[in-house]
């Protein structure tokens, strides 16, 4: 089993970043390309028991969210931010870091600014 989870998106260079510092740090990582494996309800709501951060910064507020004409709002509780990532995986923010798996026990933290995901992975 992997040390750390990394909820990635090839595309996002904080994300690359985090899988970057992991090799580094020589922590063993399960990527998991999360538009390509879209989490389920269940895990979402399992990993936001463990998220250390809000569940509202599970959520990216950038164009496409308000291009759906969503208002923040009404994302705060861990049930309604589920619901929303369900629907729209890719408003997902990233990276997040997964110390275990993601719907087992752990923690896990948004990797947002990059020393932040740094930080996670050295406290191994």
């Amino acid at each position: 089993m992997a040390d750390v989870t990394v909820l990635h998106h090839p595309g996002c260079s904080t994300s690359r970043h985090a899988l970057d510092s992991a090799a580094q740090a020589g922590v063993e990582v399960e990527e998991v390309r999360y538009l390509k494996q879209p989490l389920d309800r269940a895990t979402l709501l399992a990993l936001l028991e463990r998220l250390e951060d809000e569940p509202a910064d599970l959520v990216r507020k950038d164009a496409f969210f308000k291009e759906q004409g969503l208002d923040a709002a009404d994302y705060t509780t861990p049930e309604q931010v589920a619901d929303l990532l369900v629907e729209h995986p890719r408003l997902l923010q990233r990276p997040v870091l997964v110390r275990g798996t993601l719907d087992g026990p752990g923690r896990a933290i948004i990797g947002r600014p990059k020393d932040r995901a740094d930080a996670f992975l050295r406290e191994g």
